[in-house]
């Protein structure tokens, strides 16, 4: 099976204080140790992935630079990684090439960059189109940058665009999460991620909630329920434009859903290099499902070549991964298709927790596939939660 590729970049122009990423601002100095360090990773990942008990396949049909901002990188720098992975792998012609990018570091020279390098997908990290909000969070663009960006984007040739945006910035009011939502319609992109505002202890902004301060704009924050409120108006909106909602927080026309981040929540194999970068590939091992292995989060580490931390996935634990996987999907999961892959058992053992979930009106049964509902959505980290203590014994 072909593989996705993802390359972590955790350079960005500034640190915005609801991130909870392992990136930040650095030197330029560190780019090119950084960008040296991943390109060695990939020339070493079959011996990596033998190490670890993987199967791995030379074809791969999509890559996803991510971060942090990969377009804060000299555009040498990006084409360096990009020639590494195809001299290790045959990227297949039709393969979903996605760099992430913030508003106003699209250069000419790095817009050249992205399609010598065969880029043909750009995700946008807006967050929002009030200048203001932007502002508050540490975004240094406005809404005038995006819609430029677009507008050059699609004249170069790239017209498979994200849209990236946040409920419950600080100042954020039903009146200007409208303007966000109706503004991005407006551009006409095919795809749009919708992400409620994380509140924990891995960004600034989450930590001053948690403890009940006014930094950061904190006490500015909408509240949980309007919170709750703007992602459900973002569904019904994005909905009635065609731009359907096929996972919790992602959405698109039709044949624009992300082939890459499909991976993730389908089980399929990927690689993932650079700091804080995971992989799954299919077991050498006939008694182990899968294996996933990390690199470092810290960037130090990383870049001295600190060893991968690996994880074995047993049978029990690839069953618990299918649900609380693949049920962020709208299409939910087939239990026919677990029970093949699986055994009966496998469902059997997750009846109990369908039956009460789907009483609480949490999961929606149809035939052999279950699904969440709207609500369940909105309490998924609970409805997962279930299966994890409901998963059958090994």
């Amino acid at each position: 099976m072909a593989l996705g590729i993802y390359i972590s970049v955790p350079f960005c122009r500034t640190k915005c204080s609801y991130c909870n990423f392992a990136s930040d601002v650095f030197s330029k100095v560190l780019f090119e140790r950084y960008v040296n360090r991943v390109c060695a990773e990939v020339a070493g990942v079959v011996e990596t992935a033998e190490t670890m008990g993987g199967q791995i396949d030379r074809s791969v049909d999509s890559i996803y630079l991510g971060g942090g901002t990969p377009t804060v990188l000299e555009p040498g720098q990006l084409r360096r990684m990009f020639a590494a992975v195809r001299a290790k792998f045959d990227v297949q012609p039709s393969a979903e090439i996605t760099v992430e990018c913030a508003p106003g570091t699209l250069s000419p020279p790095m817009l050249d960059a992205l399609l010598s390098c065969g880029v043909n997908r750009v995700s946008l990290g807006v967050q929002s189109f009030v200048d203001g909000e932007a502002a508050a969070v540490g975004r240094l663009h406005k809404r005038a940058t995006v819609i430029d960006d677009i507008s050059r984007l699609r004249a170069a040739g790239i017209t498979n665009i994200n849209v990236d945006l946040i409920a419950g910035l600080p100042h954020q009011t039903a009146e200007s999460w409208e303007v966000s939502v109706s503004e991005t319609l407006a551009t006409g992109v095919p795809h749009v991620s919708v992400y409620m505002l994380e509140v924990d202890d891995d960004s600034r902004l989450g930590r001053e909630l948690i403890a009940g301060g006014t930094r950061y704009h904190a006490h500015f924050v909408p509240d949980e329920e309007a919170v709750a409120d703007f992602y459900v108006e973002a569904c019904e909106t994005l909905d009635a434009a065609v731009v359907a909602q096929y996972e919790i927080s992602n959405f698109a026309r039709p044949g624009f859903e992300s082939r890459h981040n499909l991976k993730y929540w389908t089980r399929q194999p990927y690689l993932g290099f650079g700091v804080d970068a995971h992989s799954m590939l299919v077991s050498a091992a006939p008694d182990v499902e899968a294996v996933r292995f990390a690199t470092p989060d810290v960037l130090e580490k990383y870049v001295a070549a600190a060893p991968v931390q690996k994880t074995v996935v047993p049978r029990v634990a690839a069953v618990e991964e299918v649900f609380f996987l693949g049920l962020r999907l709208n299409r939910g999961v087939n239990l026919g298709d677990v029970a093949r892959e699986f055994g009966p058992s496998a469902v059997d053992g997750v009846r109990p927790a369908i039956a009460e979930l789907a009483g609480l009106g949490l999961l929606q049964v149809d035939g052999e596939v279950v699904r969440l509902t709207p609500r369940g959505r909105l309490l998924s980290n609970d409805v997962f939660q279930s299966f994890l203590a409901h998963a059958p014994a090994p």
